[in-house]
């Protein structure tokens, strides 16, 4: 049996994954990126498109703002156009207490490069006159905006495919076992791949592959809920959502060029992770509809023409898993990001490769590491 061998096997291609082989490359490591199914078809197809900062953990903005200085050079960097507009980022509130919270995020140090501006009552509603008037305040992101994920994975693939990279789809792993110094990643057709480092980028089934090597974490599962309209004339650049603690409230949309709005939000599904399916959840259709007339009179005429969901993988703190394993020399993980890892996507690729390259990385990703959710007797120190 032939043995392929790399510096870094990578398993999974989403943007994650696509985007540390196509960093890998750039570094001049060999790489082998393995897909179960097609590259960018899960979570990182099929989510809301978001390219936001603001509204993170403030400990992962600086992560964050790494990307963000990657997605404004993206065309020149990949070759490819993943459409991304700086269109502003609006987070909007319905009560005068979520006002003063926006404005602590906005004060925030760590918050400083987003240039962020909290507008409320009447000049809320001068500057961005199509928001119901049950909206009592919001925070402006301008550097923030959108992209179509459909074509971010499968564009970083091509880029580091062009760059000598070999990325294998309808690729099942099996097996994936130490054998000395060297990861054996077997797959179900019998293949076998060979690397003194592995990545797992497998996002909702990362935590499969982790369990195989003593650290399981809590990873749950949910459907997004996405819909989109027929396409009316373009009037609505900014991104809008909805920032609130209350579940049936959380609404967001973007309104694309060619003049569809994009609606997400709401009561996500429970995917089924044995076909690999999530199913639209008509309830959270019909409150989406009711939300989105809430917060933008405007829109309630409009007909919806396809809805969707997807399968993304939740931790209980809401942060993703990300750096070197706690057991292992030479495993590494990014997986887990919790509903918006779209955005982070190219600075994970480029921290991940920094780390499987270097052993380092200047980006801090200390509170993202494995070994937090490991019992403390398995622990072990390790450079991140």
């Amino acid at each position: 049996m032939s043995v392929q061998k790399a510096d870094v096997v990578i398993v999974g291609g989403g943007v994650m994954g696509s985007a540390t082989a196509f960093f890998l490359r750039q570094r001049g490591q060999s790489v082998i990126l393995l897909e179960r199914d097609q590259i960018g078809q899960y979570a990182s197809g099929v989510n809301f498109g978001n390219v936001r900062r603001q509204g993170r953990f403030l400990g992962q903005l600086a992560l964050a703002n790494r990307s963000y200085a990657l997605w404004k050079r993206l065309p020149e960097l990949i070759d490819d156009d993943l459409e991304f507009i700086p269109s502003g980022h609006m987070r909007v509130c319905y009560r005068e207490d979520e006002i003063a919270e926006l404005e602590a995020y906005a004060a925030a140090p760590e918050a400083e490069q987003l240039d962020l501006k909290i507008y409320r009552g009447a000049e809320l509603h001068q500057r961005f006159g199509f928001l119901g008037a049950d909206v009592k305040g919001g925070s402006y992101a301008p550097h923030d905006g959108h992209a179509n994920p459909r074509l971010a994975a499968p564009a970083f693939a091509r880029a580091a495919r062009r760059l000598g990279a070999q990325i294998e789809e309808r690729t099942e792993v099996a097996e994936v076992q130490k054998v000395g110094g060297d990861f054996h990643v077997t797959t179900t057709d019998g293949r076998q791949f060979h690397a003194a480092q592995l990545l797992i980028t497998a996002g909702a089934w990362g935590q499969k592959l982790s369990a195989q090597f003593g650290e399981p974490v809590p990873l749950d599962t949910h459907g997004p809920q996405m819909a989109v309209t027929e396409p009316v004339p373009y009037a609505l650049p900014t991104v809008i959502g909805v920032y609130t603690k209350i579940a049936e409230e959380v609404i967001y949309f973007r309104q694309i060029p060619r003049g569809n709005i994009v609606i997400g939000g709401g009561f996500r599904s429970k995917p089924d992770m044995l076909n690999r399916r999530a199913a639209v959840e008509p309830r959270s259709i019909l409150n989406q509809a009711e939300q989105m007339r809430r917060l933008l009179p405007g829109v309630g005429n409009l007909n919806i023409i396809r809805v969707w969901s997807g399968i993304e993988g939740y931790l209980p703190d809401s942060l993703p898993i990300m750096g070197p394993s706690g057991t292992v020399d030479g495993l590494f993980y990014a997986f887990g990001f919790c509903g918006h890892g779209f955005q982070l996507g190219p600075g994970v690729g480029d921290v991940m490769a920094e780390l499987l390259d270097t052993g380092r990385t200047t980006t801090p990703i200390e509170a993202f590491s494995i070994t937090r959710f490991a019992h403390p007797a398995v622990q072990r120190s390790h450079a991140s």
